[in-house]
Parts: structure tokens; sequence; C-alpha cells
């Protein structure tokens, strides 16, 4: 008979989530145009959820040789620099007693968290950072152990589904003959939300996933309050339909952002993720009930010959084949760009914009002021970037690819352009494949596509690795999945 089949993954899988907002009152600046240094208040707060993803046939995959254990936390925050992410995962595994490679710390990158960076315990509210990342790696660490004594059989089932709130952002002000960071309504933006539902072998939903790329910039520098950014509301609006942990997973979103964002108004925020929650929701409620296909069953005469169509069982092949499980941990070796700056260019930079930011304040010209600390701010973080990287030509890239049954899991450290995942969902039709971004953080910071570069757009202007990265990293990974991928039955493409 015709049928239609749902892409699904069939493990074990375990989830647990509790709040990690941080105190009022910590540095909360984020933005160089902000003027206000500590958070003056909560809009909504903070949330952390581990996963804990196994094989379904736990002897099958050990007999194979691959890891049969990876575990996901994805985390409320903007991202950590590469010091506080390395003591942050050395905390974890140790008070939660896993394999540090086992670790994957995925980031909703809200711009409204405030910057979590040790170097800055002198400014208002910094003395609070250390003691809150402290708390942090505790509760991550709890978090895991919890996920992991809940880990049961379930049934991830996964759809598609298109949002609007997401817009180019690279936009050339030809006016004053520059790219700002910007809504751009003739750029290209991928709409794309892929949505799953992971239900238990009760038939209770545990657990639903957004994955979908837009950077969280609805709040911006006029905004004081800690904020999950659009992601909050979104949560919210699923989890009113589906009383379990929505993960939100944030996608390839380099050149991708609100269409209206900036705002420091939190109403901006609530709105968005309400547009991608009921986005999300409408794909999530076209899912089939696991383990189950979409089948024509017959003719039915009625006042019209009528042709049913009903969700039936999975035969054993199709059962089988979403219990497919591989693993893989690898790196993959990206060269620095030619021109990238040295530290000493940087501080002098920085020091001619102390210089520009005395004078304003001198004169009275808070406007320059603000504009001249914005710049130092910008020198600051790319001095951290610098410390941060590895001596040599390159550096090398982790990625993490697994395998659950029909989908292709893959996150990678840093920010990359949406091509990542359009190349990728291209590549294998009619296979989910969820795109995870900012794994255990973001060393070589963005990476655009190679007709970005030179252009003068902000991620070109801090790029870190040289022109063409982002299309070695998607050959990379292609030619990963492209050696897992088996014959199945024919699936509808997510």
């Amino acid at each position: 008979m015709p049928c239609i089949e749902s892409p699904q993954s069939r493990i074990r899988l375990g989830i647990a989530r509790c709040d990690i907002t941080p105190p009022v009152g910590i540095y909360h600046r984020m933005w160089g145009a902000a003027t206000h240094e500590r958070a003056a208040g909560v809009h909504r707060p903070l949330t952390a959820t581990a996963l804990v993803f196994q094989p379904i046939d736990q002897s099958a995959a050990t007999s194979s040789g691959g890891d049969t254990e990876q575990i996901l936390i994805a985390v409320d925050h903007c991202l950590l620099w590469a010091r506080e992410m390395e003591a942050l995962l050395d905390s974890v595994a140790r008070d939660a007693a896993v394999a540090r490679e086992r670790l994957l710390v995925v980031f909703s990158h809200t711009h409204a968290a405030g910057l979590m960076d040790t170097d800055r315990q002198k400014l208002p509210g910094g003395e609070l950072i250390a003691p809150y990342l402290e708390s942090l790696a505790l509760k991550l660490a709890e978090l895991v152990r919890a996920a992991r004594t809940a880990v049961r059989p379930a049934t991830i089932v996964y759809g598609c589904g298109h949002c609007p709130l997401a817009a180019n952002r690279d936009y050339r002000d030809e006016a004053r003959g520059q790219f700002v960071c910007g809504f751009n309504p003739d750029g290209e933006a991928d709409d794309t939300v892929l949505v799953a539902r992971a239900t238990d072998d009760k038939g209770k939903v545990i657990a639903t996933f957004v994955n979908y790329a837009c950077h969280p910039t609805s709040l911006a520098w006029e905004n004081q309050l800690i904020s999950p950014d659009f992601p909050g509301a979104m949560r919210e609006t699923i989890e009113h339909v589906f009383p379990a942990p929505c993960v939100f997973l944030q996608g390839p979103s380099g050149d991708l952002g609100p269409r209206e964002g900036l705002s420091g108004d939190v109403a901006v925020a609530d709105r968005n993720g309400r547009i991608l929650g009921h986005a999300a929701l409408s794909a999530l409620e076209s899912l089939p009930p696991a383990g189950t296909r979409f089948e024509y069953t017959g003719p039915v005469v009625s006042g019209a010959t009528l042709g049913v169509w009903q969700h039936q069982p999975l035969p054993a092949d199709r059962i089988t084949a979403t219990g497919a499980w591989h693993l893989a941990r690898s790196t993959v070796n990206l060269p620095y760009r030619p021109e990238l700056p040295t530290s000493d260019a940087v501080t002098a930079a920085r020091s001619r914009f102390e210089a520009a930011r005395r004078r304003a304040e001198e004169i009275g010209d808070a406007a320059l002021a603000r504009d001249a600390h914005a710049m130092i701010e910008r020198m600051d973080r790319q001095l951290t970037r610098l410390a941060a990287l590895p001596a040599g030509p390159g550096i090398a890239l982790p990625v993490w690819l697994w395998q659950m049954g029909d989908a292709f899991w893959v996150a990678v450290e840093a920010e990359h352009y949406q091509r990542l995942q359009r190349a990728l969902r291209e590549r294998f039709p009619g296979r989910p494949v969820v795109v995870l971004t900012l794994a255990n953080g973001s060393r070589p910071s963005y990476l655009p596509t190679a007709e970005a570069y030179d252009t003068g757009v902000y991620p070109d202007t801090i790029a870190i690795l040289a022109r063409g990265s982002l299309e070695r990293l998607i050959d990379a990974i292609v030619e990963q999945v492209a050696a897992w991928q088996t014959v199945t039955s024919p699936m509808e493409a997510p």
C-alpha cells in the first residue's frame, strides 16, 4: 500500500532541566553601545537542559566499537570565552563523573544574559561572575546526573515548518557607504524550522525540540534585564500545549537575526518568541504518532467512494532502521586568515580609541564617547579571541556528529553562516539534519561564506579563519554523513 514515512529515531533518552538565572546586579554590559553595567532585573528566567542520548541496542553499538553515549547541555547564554568554557567542562565532567569528551554544551546565544568574562571582575557587578560560574557548573553536573538517571526508551519523530522571524542581517547602507549588522530586506534567509517530539513507550511526550537559525538579538544595548530573548516565549508557547521541556537548538545564524530586533522593549522579544513558537507548534502538531507511518488502507463506499489513510505501525525492517546508531567526534583542520591581526596591533588600536574616548568626555560629547567605548569593547573581545587560539597555522575545529535512526545531528564550534545547514540538508534530502552551533564555545568566532570576505560585513571583520573555511567544513561533514547513510524505505523530506 502507498505510505508516507516520517523520519524517526528509536533511542534511549534522559532529560533534566533547571533554572540558571544569574543574580540581579551581575555585570550585564554585553553590547558596546550600552551605558549600563549591572543587570537591573529579570525579564524571564534562564534555563539549562541536559539530554542524554544512548542507542536503543547498547550491545550492538558496543560490539561495533563506537561510543554509546552523547550528553548534550543546552544553556541560555550567549557563549563563554575559551578559559571559562574549559573550566566549566572540567568541573562538570568531574562532578558528574562522566568522560569530558562526552560533554557537549550548546548555547541559545541570547545577547541579554550578560557577558560572563572573569576578566571583568573589577567592573560593577563583575565580582558576581566567578561565583555565578561556579554555581552554574554545579547545577549542570547535577543536571547530567539527573538526566542519566532518567534514561529510558523513547522515539523521536521529526518534522519541518517555516517561520518568518529570521532575516538576513548583512545590510549595505548605501548612503553611508558601509555595511551594518541589521535587517536586510533583500537578503536571503533560511526560514526552516526543524522540530522533533520525543515520546516514551507509554506514549508520554518527554521533550520537544526546535532547531532554528536566528540570532537572539531582539533585545540590545538599551535593555537592562536578564533575558533568554525570544527562546523564552517560544518555549512557553510550546510547553503550554506539550507539557514537557522544549529545547531550543540554535542553528547557523551568523548572517541571520530577527526581522524586528535590537530593541530595549522586552515585548519585542516575547512577540518574536511567539512567532517562532506558533510556527514550531504547527509543525509539531502535524507529526504522526511515534512508531507509525501514514498508509493508504483502501476505498470505502459512501456518497462518494472515499480513499482512507490511517496511521499504521511500522514494519519490522523500519523499526530496525530507526534504531541505527553512529557517533563520531572529530576535528577539521582549518587555517587562520593570512591577514589575522596581531595582539600588538589590536592593543595599539585600543589605545587610540581610549584616547578618543577621553577627548570626547573632555568636550562633553556623549555620542562620540559611547562610540569610542564600543570600539574599545570590540578590541577587548578581539584580544580575548586571539589569546585563546592555539599556536600554529590554524585550528583543529571540533565536530560532533551522530546518527540516530533516520536523523543526523551535527554540532560545530563557532558561529556559521546559514549556508552550513542549507548545504547539509540539500545534500541529504529526506533526512532530518539537526545542525547545532556554538558547541563548547566559539574560539574562531564567525565562519562566513567565501564571498562574504573582504566586504566589511561584521562577521568578516572579526573572523579568525581563512576564506573558504566554511566550505571546507561542509565538505568534511558531508563526507562523514555519506559514509554512514544507508538505504532505507522512502521517507517524506523533513
